[in-house]
């Protein structure tokens, strides 16, 4: 995969002009809209990308956007790729890889999730703390990556100075921002009843098929990590109601706004 990498990274930097992103932020289902945000936007698509395949999940746009955010240079990826899609957890992670081949050191993900915590109500914006694995996939299976650790530090996968700048630039901008712990699933089906008592027993408080494998990767390049999900619906069994992708959308677009404001006032206050 380390070739595939370079591959995809040669393309992308000869598309940049010039342009050197410190700062690389990927976008959960229905967030694509925070794209459009960039100024001075470089478009570039997946299918010009070597080994970057189509994204085939409703609410990811399938792009890399490249330019500035808050005078910062930044590079958005609309649209990931999650394993219950068929993907291998190599292939997961490559936009990752080829954001450290970029030499980007700061990654922000974001996600749409279920609650497991009973305060969390659809809308509740939540700073991820920490994570739990269930995927059953790591993406450093195999032979290890030149410029990654074989056995990375996983203490702080998500940067405790970074989660400082997200309650600062929460504060500012009126939002609430509860912090807890994310936990990744293989999917595609929504959890079960059951399933859901177990991870909260577990400590999980958010609940998503994603975001895991691009941390992990990160770290084991050096690479500091935010992390960012968004409640959309309390998880299976905590309500009546059946689940819905597209009413995660709709709960999405709805906080989509706050959570842009929240990215914003993380990316002005980055060190210059």
């Amino acid at each position: 995969m380390t070739e595939a990498a370079r591959d995809a990274a040669r393309e992308i930097e000869r598309r940049l002009g010039g342009l050197k992103p410190r700062v690389a932020l990927v976008l959960g289902s229905g967030l694509g809209p925070l794209a459009d945000e960039v100024q001075a936007a470089i478009r570039i698509r997946y299918a010009d990308i070597p080994g970057f395949p189509a994204p085939r999940v409703a609410g990811h746009a399938g792009e890399l956007v490249a330019g500035t955010l808050e005078g910062v240079p930044v590079l958005v990826q609309s649209g990931r790729f999650h394993l219950y899609e068929g993907h291998s957890p190599a292939t997961a992670a490559l936009p990752v890889r080829v954001f450290g081949t970029l030499g980007i050191g700061t990654l922000i993900v974001t996600n749409a999730a279920g609650g497991l915590r009973a305060t969390f109500t659809a809308g509740t914006l939540m700073l991820i703390a920490d994570h739990i694995n269930l995927m059953a996939r790591n993406p450093l299976v195999g032979p290890v990556e030149d410029g990654e650790e074989r056995f990375p530090d996983m203490s702080e996968p998500y940067d405790l100075g970074l989660r400082v700048l997200a309650r600062e630039a929460a504060r500012e901008a009126n939002v609430t921002l509860e912090e807890g712990v994310y936990v990744a699933l293989l999917g595609p089906s929504y959890e079960t009843p059951a399933e859901v008592r177990m991870l909260q027993g577990m400590g999980g408080d958010a609940v998503g098929m994603s975001t895991v494998p691009e941390v992990i990767v990160a770290r084991a390049r050096g690479i500091k990590c935010l992390g960012f999900s968004i409640v959309t619906n309390p998880a299976s069994g905590l309500t009546p109601q059946p689940l819905a992708h597209a009413d995660v959308l709709a709960a999405t677009k709805r906080v989509a706004g706050e959570l842009s404001r929240v990215l914003r006032g993380v990316v002005r206050r980055l060190p210059r």
